[in-house]
């Protein structure tokens, strides 16, 4: 409570705030970046949003997040504060990284593989969302919500707990999603856009990634070369959730999805249901996450001898639990 406490007054306290997220962001790290800094807005601060890095368009249809900016959009900017959501290292944030030690530093976060490499490091790992930190945050600061903001402050809460489908889904969260519920957020606007805008395209992506599939004893695995979505005219935005079809396997612990785009970079995501900790192996690869949901990163690389290392690890993890829980 005292870290949250000074996190509310530090952001009190300046009136140049910049908001940043990670690379590769998903719906939680948007989530947090465009309602923090949109309630500090709502303050009467000058508070801007970046992420290096492009964001997916049906997040787009959501409030406040068409003010988010790039890195080149921001090179004007001279923050007091620096304020970093749903980043578990420094490097995630990209080309911002240079940035850093140019104002104070506060991290947000609610990963168990955190840094620590704030200033001030509010790290909760019993929240299942950053999006749910921001909430509290923003309510300490009797920010004033509205339907819209609500809704997208609800985005990150869904899609980190899979629509309330995971096992972080807790009583906390029903009741923070309830309280946004109350102030106008409409959960069926954000299960209608981030589940049920599916192309075409995406359909015969999936196709070619259930065509590649490999089951083991436990284990499912996939992957997309980026000559798969060349030949389809998509990108990895397209392969977004996907991962998430391999881990509703029956008799699946672990499902891994490799996806190469662009050309030599290969992104590793991991989901596990019942109680494999898939962020120790990301975090031995680079990457982290949660326990049920982590990745990791490769740039410069041959797919096939990701897929290699990334296995050997797996099975590894695979069998010492198994024989842990004999």
């Amino acid at each position: 409570m005292t870290k949250f406490l000074s996190v509310v007054s530090e952001l009190m306290s300046k009136d140049n705030v910049l908001v940043l997220g990670h690379v590769m962001p998903d719906g939680d790290d948007i989530s947090s970046v465009a309602c923090l800094a949109e309630g500090l807005r709502r303050l009467g601060k000058t508070a801007r949003a970046g992420i290096d890095d492009q964001i997916a368009w049906y997040y787009k249809l959501f409030f406040a997040v068409d003010k988010i900016e790039s890195f080149e959009q921001l090179q004007d900017f001279s923050p007091d504060l620096i304020v970093v959501v749903d980043c578990s290292s420094p490097d995630r944030v990209g080309r911002f990284q240079d940035l850093l030690k140019k104002a104070k530093l506060v991290v947000i976060d609610h990963h168990e593989t955190n840094a620590l490499f704030g200033d001030l490091n509010l790290v909760d790992v019993s929240s299942a969302s950053t999006a749910q930190i921001v909430y509290n945050i923003n309510k300490a600061m009797e920010v004033s919500y509205d339907p819209q903001l609500a809704t997208t402050n609800l985005l990150g809460i869904m899609t980190d707990t899979g629509f309330f489908r995971y096992s972080n889904t807790d009583g906390n969260v029903l009741r923070t999603a309830a309280e946004l519920v109350e102030l106008g957020a409409q959960p069926y606007f954000v299960a209608s856009t981030i589940l049920e805008n599916r192309t075409p395209e995406q359909f015969k992506l999936l196709e070619k990634m259930i065509e590649h599939m490999k089951v083991e004893d436990g284990l499912v695995y996939s992957w997309l070369s980026y000559e798969d979505y060349l030949s389809l005219g998509c990108t990895e935005d397209d392969s977004s959730g996907f991962v998430s079809e391999l881990r509703s396997m029956k008799d699946i612990e672990v499902a891994i999805l490799f996806t190469e785009f662009p050309e030599g970079e290969v992104h590793v995501s991991f989901r596990s249901k019942h109680w494999l900790n898939v962020s120790k192996i990301a975090a031995a690869l680079g990457g982290g996450g949660h326990a049920r949901a982590a990745g990791c990163s490769y740039k410069n690389v041959e797919l096939n001898k990701v897929i290699d290392e990334v296995l050997r690890l797996t099975r590894e993890a695979l069998a010492g639990g198994r024989h842990e829980t004999d």
